[in-house]
């Protein structure tokens, strides 16, 4: 049994049975135990190594278990490292096994050489390479424990290939054990209880462990119970139901003024299983000092971080029940009130029709299109950009597990995303909103979703600019100072075709509902080309307004 063998055997004792890779000579035995266990393990052979870790990073997101990702040294190494980035930001756990240079050749500049430890150290949960063929199994082991433990987050794997090459003898491999699952604090659940219970508008902000733990049942309970409003996260708007009454909508990027009179009036703040990213937190600003914070996360170092009233370091699903269980007896009335009259501000804001546009596509109406076409189960999936101001806006996540976006703002990620999410989800339909210039970055992709035969749709919104930058330069300098930001944008649906997609071109809104309902038809990948105006940027309203 080679070191690869032993890596192979590893990954299967511990359920990984899907990975991505552009392969590499550094890695060849390792590729060669995959091939020998295909039946078991599901490779995936990507176009780029982005789009190797971005499709594994959406995979453990909506699988909540690592995929592995594949990619050999020096060049493969550096262009997977975006979606270890976004893995670390969103929380996600991921295996990245990386070919390295033989062992007699390390540390003197050699071929496609660079120090794994220094280059992944500040963006990797850890990285850790076996010193013989022997250590595979056990450094692997490691790793996923690691990916999963606590906060879950991108473990790097660096593999010399005479390590993979190498005997690694009789091997046994200790199936994985189950993930730790800590519990609250008894004394810290009777103060959070009390803070709670005291408050007058308590307000929850649900976060990437609510998605990662699998949380929400429990989320739902303890609205329910204590008649709190519930706020999501930076891009977690599927961690609670968006039609509940106790829902008031995205802490994205700006506030809507129902959400700003919600925030003036809350006095306790129940932040579950978030580690209060500086989006959610409006740059760290947020939190006032006459607001009390309850801070749930199984991290003691996110925990660290806030000055918390009460931290409860455990599983936020046995942190919620804990809670829920301390305030029985009913909610208050004048609590759900509250909320119910905020929620119906959340669906006045959420229906298409309020946001004047410039163009002859409605990007509001696009989205509604989508949404109402969809089964409430389907996942969507979007890029960075601007644009998905829209999808953030007017889609309405009513299930877990039907939301995946880079909290990095991490462009080129849909389109690889979207396949890692159509295989964490095999029974989902997955849409992909996607911008031009996200889509000139990996949109090759889609020759990787006809390959494996998987029917994901992707929606591209072309205004022919880097529109985010755009928005900022308009914003902070003036109309007139546009410049570096300008893209020729070739026929998408064309190239798309030319990857062996379905693909229509939607010019004005009344084409897209046909266009959309043309590429749900479609038994493959399809892609529907929306051309947009560039002053029509994000649904807080056009440029020139």
């Amino acid at each position: 049994m080679t070191g690869g063998d032993a890596l192979v055997q590893t990954l299967l004792a511990h359920g990984v049975d899907q990975a991505f890779c552009v392969p590499g000579e550094s890695y060849l035995a390792v590729l060669e135990g995959l091939r020998r266990a295909r039946a078991r393990i599901r490779l995936v052979v990507n176009r780029h190594e982005s789009g190797a870790t971005f499709a594994a990073e959406a995979y453990g997101k909506l699988a909540r278990r690592p995929a592995a990702a594949l990619v050999t040294r020096g060049p493969g190494a550096t262009n997977g490292a975006i979606g270890i980035h976004t893995a670390a930001q969103d929380s996600t756990p991921l295996l990245l096994l990386v070919g390295h240079v033989p062992t007699q050749a390390k540390g003197r500049e050699a071929f496609q050489e660079i120090d794994y430890h220094r280059m992944y150290g500040p963006i990797a949960k850890a990285v850790l390479e076996p010193a013989t063929a022997k250590a595979v199994a056990e450094v692997t082991a490691r790793a996923l424990r690691l990916a999963v433990a606590g906060r879950p987050g991108p473990v790097v794997v660096v593999l010399p290939e005479d390590v993979t090459e190498g005997d690694a003898g009789e091997l046994t491999v200790v199936p994985a054990g189950a993930r730790p699952r800590p519990g609250p604090a008894p004394e810290a659940v009777a103060e959070a209880a009390r803070l709670i219970r005291a408050a007058r508008r308590p307000l929850v902000i649900s976060g990437e462990m609510v998605a990662l733990d699998g949380a929400t049942p429990a989320l739902l309970r303890f609205a329910e119970a204590t008649g709190v409003g519930v706020v999501t996260g930076w891009r977690r708007q599927d961690t609670f139901p968006n039609d509940h009454p106790a829902y008031l909508g995205h802490f994205g990027i700006g506030r809507a003024p129902f959400q700003r009179e919600a925030w003036a009036e809350c006095d306790v703040v129940v932040a579950a299983g978030t580690r209060l990213d500086d989006i959610t937190t409006e740059e760290f600003t947020l939190l006032r000092d006459d607001q009390r914070l309850v801070h749930i996360h199984p991290d003691p170092g996110v925990l660290a971080r806030w000055r918390a009233d009460v931290a409860l370091a455990a599983e936020t699903g046995l942190a919620l029940d804990a809670l829920t269980a301390a305030l029985a007896g009913g909610a208050p009335a004048e609590r759900v009130a509250w909320r119910e009259r905020l929620h119906a501000a959340f669906l006045a804001l959420t229906t298409a029709g309020q946001v004047p546009v410039r163009g002859a596509v409605d990007p509001a109406r696009v989205v509604e299109a989508v949404s109402r076409r969809l089964p409430p189960d389907a996942v969507v999936v979007n890029d960075a950009g601007n644009f998905a101001s829209w999808v953030h806006r007017y889609h309405r996540f009513r299930h877990p597990g039907t939301q995946a976006a880079p909290s990095s703002g991490a462009m080129g990620y849909a389109v690889p995303a979207a396949i890692g999410a159509r295989l964490a989800r095999p029974d989902r339909a997955v849409v992909a909103f996607v911008g031009d210039g996200g889509f000139l970055m990996t949109g090759q992709e889609l020759v990787t979703a006809v390959q494996e035969e998987l029917p994901v749709k992707v929606v591209l919104g072309d205004n022919a600019a880097y529109g985010t930058i755009v928005m900022h330069q308009h914003r902070r300098i003036g109309r007139d100072a546009l410049y570096g930001v300008q893209l020729r944008s070739p026929d998408f649906a064309a190239v798309a075709r030319g990857y062996g997609c379905a693909a229509f071109t939607v010019e004005k809104t009344a084409e897209f509902a046909e266009a959309f309902d043309a590429a749900l038809d479609h038994p493959g990948p399809a892609l529907v080309h929306v051309k947009l105006d560039v002053r029509d940027i994000s649904a807080a309203g056009p440029l020139d307004a």
